[in-house]
């Protein structure tokens, strides 16, 4: 659920506005065309829950594997 994911990526970024923008910069950074936001929401909160840094996660060789793993 998406809620999980929020919460387990604000362990790793506890001010929930960075948190926020940090999102709103990977889905509109790494969101290919034919596919769903919403998979590309949940792939970036993946990536900033279970990496452990905040703006280092976002690395545009790193979100292709978590794209398909959601797929």
């Amino acid at each position: 659920m998406r809620s999980e994911l929020v919460f387990a990526a604000k362990r790793n970024l506890p001010n929930r506005y960075e948190l926020c923008r940090l999102l709103a910069i990977g889905v509109r950074k790494f969101h290919t065309p034919n596919t769903r936001i919403e998979e590309t929401t949940d792939a970036v909160l993946r990536r900033l829950a279970y990496s452990g840094v905040g703006t280092e996660t976002l690395d545009s060789a790193n979100i292709a594997d978590v794209q398909q793993r959601v797929a």
